[in-house]
């Protein structure tokens, strides 16, 4: 915990590394500023909710974690969770799963499973990313036609089928600001300016809608201005209110009804399922944005050290109306690319971020909420990474192709919590069922010139990988199988690198069938941990039926003098 800083402090900066951090922080905040408030209103909250996050999450995870260059705030991965428990919990319900989350995220990274997270297989990672940025863009088409649609509830199915039904409804003022900013996006690329697209973009998109809306009052659309309304203190507003994050217990919040959510033991059951959700993901993007930076920077993250930091950026930021963060890739690569080396760059974006919203929330009012769908859609098709996506179709083996369609099909057509609980278990059982296949006990032939010419009382089986649940039954089947004039059997266990219960269980059952057939068992070359295994069990304390040697050489001369 807190090693991202240690490192900082301890090393020596200069003050050219001081100035590139603050430059670095400062490029970060300009695109984390228009982004923090597109997510924001994609997960179904005001706006100023996406700037709380990337303002307290952004600062203490930078300080708290295990990397130096991460840049954390609101991402597009976690939208497809948290829309629907706005919809059902509202934003109290919402900030008290974020900081549940952010206690399963410490627990993780006290448990030591940074590292297990990392190796999660690369189809489920696709399946996930595809699958969540269909979903995004999908439900930016009603904003960004300007249609007619009041609610979007239900399935995924239900709101695509009311999107197409409501398509005759596409407002043109809408749509073409929509356009002209999407366009705007795609384009800008190619001018190769180091000014983010997006800002230019939005910019560009408010700047004329506001120029054709004092040409023409039929010309009207909709902004974060009109879409967006607060009270504080008995004062109202419109878009965002230029105020500092406040201290507020989450559910001291409103859940769906409009009334303070509350804190009970009931309601911790029912946000439990998408707050473990919300942990694995924030994990997932959040090792795998640290893997990223270290092949950029050359550096090395400690990942148990960022899940703990994740955790409490997820526990303060609800606090302060923040929502569930976790590092963003895109953020930190901008962030490296422009001089970031410390979380001083991290701090920066979080107190330009602040400044904005002290400064600029008249002008951000003027934002189009069409322009911030086109930006979303970009997002989504960015995240989705459709070329990986068909690549890994045509390319992978079968099972890895079936994982990648049925994580994608589950994010899609149900939820993130049923999609992540399966793709991790298919993950685990995929794992399980190639392990097997590379476990395998062979009978090493009596005239194997190795081990001279051995008579057929004596039978070795060569044992090769991992004992354990899955592949024990198969790997010791072979062995209880015995001709009548067998009298000792030799296994090889040099190659046998783990030993679970499920293989002791079977090992005992194999050396009490070859004691009922007065056979005696030699177990050869067992590794010194594995075999205190066995020990503690009792299967060495039988030693007229079983021997245990440490060369397959002595098992032989013992195996001869028993005969």
């Amino acid at each position: 915990m807190f090693s991202a800083l240690r490192k900082s402090l301890a090393s020596r900066a200069t003050f050219s590394d001081i100035q590139a951090n603050i430059l670095a922080g400062l490029t970060v905040g300009v695109i984390a500023l228009p982004l923090s408030m597109a997510l924001a209103i994609a997960s179904g909250v005001p706006p100023q909710h996406g700037l709380y996050t990337a303002i307290v999450a952004g600062i203490v995870i930078a300080i708290s974690g295990g990397s130096k260059v991460n840049i954390s705030g609101p991402t597009a991965a976690f939208v497809v969770v948290l829309l629907p428990i706005v919809q059902q919990f509202g934003i109290g319900g919402l900030l008290v799963s974020g900081l549940m989350a952010g206690i399963v995220l410490i627990m993780m990274g006290v448990g030591k499973l940074g590292k297990l997270i990392e190796i999660v297989p690369y189809p489920v990672i696709i399946g996930f990313t595809a699958g969540i940025g269909v979903v995004i863009g999908t439900f930016q088409i009603k904003d960004f036609l300007g249609l007619d649609i009041q609610t979007q509830n239900g399935d995924y199915l239900d709101k695509l089928i009311l999107i197409v039904n409501s398509l005759p409804t596409i407002n043109w003022q809408e749509s073409l600001m929509g356009g002209l900013t999407i366009s705007i996006l795609l384009l800008w690329p190619r001018v190769r300016s180091k000014i983010p697209g997006h800002l230019v973009a939005l910019f560009l998109g408010s700047m004329i809608a506001w120029l054709l809306s004092q040409f023409s009052q039929d010309f009207s659309v909709a902004t974060i201005g009109s879409r967006f309304h607060y009270e504080i203190n008995g004062i109202t507003g419109n878009g965002i209110p230029a105020i500092l994050p406040a201290f507020e217990w989450p559910w001291n919040l409103s859940g769906a009804n409009g009334k303070p959510i509350g804190l009970s033991f009931e309601l911790i059951k029912l946000l439990l399922p998408s707050a473990i959700t919300i942990a694995i993901l924030g994990s997932l993007e959040s090792l795998l944005c640290s893997v990223v930076a270290d092949g950029m920077t050359g550096k090395k993250h400690n990942s148990n050290d960022e899940l703990i930091g994740q955790g409490i950026g997820n526990i303060i930021a609800p606090l302060f109306g923040g929502i569930p963060a976790t590092a963003a890739i895109a953020r930190t690569a901008a962030n490296i690319k422009a001089g970031g080396s410390t979380p001083l760059a991290s701090v920066v974006h979080g107190l330009f971020v602040l400044g904005a919203i002290l400064a600029l929330t008249p002008l951000l009012a003027y934002i189009p909420m069409a322009s911030m769908a086109a930006l979303l859609i970009v997002v989504a098709w960015n995240m989705s990474e459709a070329k990986q996506f068909i690549r890994t179709i045509k390319i992978a083996p079968r099972d890895d192709v079936i994982v990648l369609i049925l994580c994608f099909s589950l994010t899609v057509l149900f939820d993130m919590t049923i999609a992540v609980a399966v793709g991790m278990g298919l993950a685990a059982m995929l794992f399980i069922r190639r392990s097997i296949k590379v476990t395998n006990t062979t009978r090493i032939e009596k005239n194997h010139g190795v081990h001279g010419d051995l008579p057929n009382s004596i039978a070795i089986y060569d044992i090769n990988g991992s004992l354990f649940f899955g592949s024990a039954q198969k790997a010791l089947e072979a062995i209880s199988r015995v001709t009548p004039d067998l009298r000792v059997v030799i296994l090889d266990m040099t190659e046998v690198n783990m030993l679970d219960m499920s293989a002791i269980v079977a090992m005992e059952s194999i050396a009490e069938t070859l004691e009922k057939q007065q056979v005696f068992l030699i177990i050869s070359n067992l590794q010194e941990r594995m075999a205190l295994k066995l020990h503690r069990v009792g299967i060495s304390d039988k030693p007229a039926e079983i021997h245990f040697s440490r060369t397959l050489a002595d098992a032989i001369t013992v195996a001869n003098k028993m005969l």
